[in-house]
């Protein structure tokens, strides 16, 4: 599973669909790569491919660049290929990365960032989907080049594996449309509310130490906990709850869910998954040394000059989590945080 600060959030429905697809192998391999289409040179990529509501497929153009793929290690040139790790197995958890109402493609803004990449270099896609355990085993064994599967930056993964940032690692409060309720980057907002969060939890973590902190002042907030998030997804529509602490990719997700729902919700805000010193990242992430990292990073960085970028995040409702530029090896969390 990614990091502790991720927890799924997925419609019941999407779910069947996805264990249906998923579970009946252990490690499978998109290599028709329906995402995907080049002709003379341009690839057209199907971002948000064979999805419905809240998603609408959004073609990307991209031209190889010549100069980046000539820093591409020539073995991986060699293949003509450039394989991508994902840790989807067993049930995807979008918008990250699920299987498209086609039930073969893998789709979401994890691969189909690999496939805007993988286009840059003149490359073939092929997207090999795992457990989450099983995708760094396929980074160190080679199977994978490289793997855009929500991996943070963690110092001590740094140990194994280069990075190359290209999305901040986030947590946010969701709440009722018609909430008041603002997290303001002020813990001390929280003061009399009820908020639910996922046991075990980096976000969790952060609660409780705020609560912490309220409770010095005379001040105190209570934590919630549900057996699953549509228990969750149930008691902030019902009142019961006020705010929902998570994984902003799948709080934007639920949000564009219920949009024209009876119980629509918004973002009241978000917080670095790294805590209040450190930005969190979210990155490539390939084997230490293999000399992948620095176009990986030339490459994110073409696309965000020239707008592929934007228009990824934009597709899946991630606007909120772009970064101004990709890094090799920034700052990553202590393991301490981890």
């Amino acid at each position: 599973m990614p990091t502790l600060s991720f927890r799924p959030l997925a419609a019941a429905a999407v779910t069947a669909v996805l264990v249906a697809s998923l579970a009946a192998c252990g490690d499978s391999s998109d290599s028709a790569d329906a995402g995907s289409v080049t002709t003379n040179g341009v690839t057209e990529v199907k971002v948000a491919a064979f999805t419905g509501a809240p998603y609408t497929q959004t073609t990307i153009k991209v031209e190889t660049q010549d100069a980046i793929r000539a820093k591409v290690p020539k073995e991986i040139l060699d293949s003509g290929e450039l394989t991508i790790g994902e840790g989807a197995l067993p049930a995807g958890f979008p918008p990250l990365a699920f299987v498209g109402n086609d039930q073969k493609t893998l789709t979401g803004a994890e691969p189909d960032l690999g496939r805007l990449v993988a286009a840059v270099f003149g490359l073939k896609p092929v997207v090999n989907n795992a457990t989450w355990d099983n995708l760094f085993v396929g980074i160190d064994s080679g199977r994978n080049d490289v793997s855009f599967s929500n991996i943070t930056d963690i110092e001590q993964r740094k140990e194994m594996y280069d990075f190359a940032s290209y999305r901040q690692d986030n947590l946010a409060f969701e709440v009722k449309k018609d909430s008041t309720w603002n997290f303001d980057d002020n813990y001390q907002n929280l003061a009399g509310t009820k908020v639910a969060v996922g046991s075990g939890t980096n976000q969790e973590k952060l609660l409780l130490e705020w609560k912490k902190k309220l409770e010095a002042t005379g001040k105190t907030f209570e934590v919630k906990y549900f057996q699953d998030q549509n228990a969750v997804n149930l008691a902030l529509s019902s009142g019961k709850i006020d705010i929902y602490f998570g994984p902003n990719p799948g709080v934007q997700y639920h949000i564009s869910q219920d949009a024209s729902g009876n119980s629509p919700t918004r973002s009241a805000g978000t917080f670095s998954g790294a805590g209040e010193t450190l930005q969190g990242l979210i990155a490539a992430t390939t084997k230490k040394g293999n000399g992948l990292a620095d176009p990986l990073a030339e490459a994110i960085n073409y696309l965000i000059k020239n707008g592929q970028y934007a228009a990824w995040l934009k597709a899946y409702n991630l606007s909120n989590e772009a970064v101004p530029t990709s890094e090799v090896n920034p700052p990553g969390l202590p393991l301490s945080n981890s």
